[in-house]
């Protein structure tokens, strides 16, 4: 069984205002209280990330997560806080962000400058094992021109400063002022991969390997792929329901013969694309045509459906993907909230959705 491993980013707000709170360091110590469970500090003084251990199956990774959050929801209301689950803040302030006061963090806020003072953005990160690094960039290659559908089902950060900004994912958008960010280019193996990070690592722009933002690389602490094109979730199911398919994908990468070679400004084209429309709108196929979002998921799911099988994972994935072309990604979820009840109605599906397994 391949194993994978999920980090999932959240955000603190004020429940009056709905504006970011830098309180992370503190949730972060009593969350250190909870047995078998540990909340960590990001970037910004206003997030929160947890991981899960290391898993072999969806069921021992919804159990881990759902723990996290319910243990995430109980300090957050003990604090007088409140958790949004969503790629991208909907309300910020005008004045810089607080960056979180461990040296590396203040050293990239000072590299970054404002860039790194408006990120308030939250990922969600696959990690999936793999035998060796010339088999994780072998996968890396073969990922490629499916991390668009990815980003197209993860989609889930549609407002930005009080307003909808048209885009199912801003998040993806706003990350591209980032030194080093996008789809990862074509590598020759994983010398190539150690040189080109080398060359990268010598300018001054980027702090280590951690500040490489490609939409998926090679961890630098674990022997894993680490896909990062997602939004954070809303809802645990969610959260899975990517695991399962982003573990499949690389799964059936490590087995299959490379594919042709697309252009760099192809993919991120494609990304963009999925950025902006999410399931709603035409995106890349992996000869670098266009069809609509949907057969793309269904080209996806029969690419990886051997492995799916093989991991038990089938049915869990095809309603799941069913339940996402009928109730909508995390976006059209939190439009919805919106169109409904107003900000309120976004600031109570980030309540429910956190305690919603």
């Amino acid at each position: 069984m391949v194993t994978f491993g999920v980090e999932e980013e959240f955000l603190l707000v004020d429940p009056e205002s709905g504006m970011p709170s830098a309180r992370a360091a503190e949730l972060a110590e009593s969350l250190a209280l909870v047995p078998g469970f540990a909340g960590s500090t990001e970037l910004l003084a206003c997030q929160l990330e947890t991981s899960t251990e290391i898993c072999e199956s969806l069921e021992q990774a919804s159990g881990a997560l759902a723990g996290a959050r319910n243990a995430l929801a109980d300090a957050a209301s003990v604090a007088g806080l409140d958790v949004m689950m969503t790629g991208a803040a909907p309300r910020i302030p005008d004045t810089p962000a607080q960056i979180s006061g461990t040296p590396r963090y203040l050293l990239m806020g000072e590299t970054t400058g404002a860039v790194a003072g408006e990120h308030y953005l939250n990922g969600m990160h696959i990690h999936v094992a793999v035998p060796d690094r010339e088999k994780g960039v072998a996968a890396l290659n073969y990922l490629r021109p499916w991390l668009a559908v990815v980003a197209a089902l993860a989609s889930n950060s549609p407002f930005w400063r009080g307003q909808d900004t048209g885009f199912a994912s801003w998040r993806l958008i706003h990350y591209r002022r980032w030194s080093v960010q996008g789809c990862p280019p074509h590598f020759g193996g994983a010398a190539d991969y150690d040189r080109r990070l080398e060359q990268l690592l010598a300018t001054d722009v980027v702090l280590d390997a951690g500040h490489v933002g490609w939409a998926a690389r090679l961890s630098h602490h674990f022997p894993t792929v680490e896909v990062r094109i997602s939004d954070a979730q809303l809802e645990v199911r969610d959260t899975v329901l990517l695991a399962a398919l982003i573990r499949g994908l690389v799964t059936t990468a490590l087995t299959r013969e490379a594919l042709p070679i697309q252009s760099p400004e192809l993919l991120d084209a494609g990304i963009w694309q999925a950025a902006r429309y999410g399931l709603g709108g035409q995106l890349l196929d992996v000869q670098g045509g266009s069809a609509s979002a949907q057969d793309q998921v269904d080209a996806l799911l029969a690419l990886i459906r051997p492995a799916l099988e093989e991991a038990g994972d089938l049915a869990f994935v095809t309603a799941g993907v069913r339940r996402l072309a009928l109730e909508g990604t995390g976006a059209a979820r939190q439009r919805a909230a919106v169109a409904d009840a107003g900000w309120d109605g976004l600031a109570d599906i980030f309540r429910r959705s956190l305690t919603a397994f």
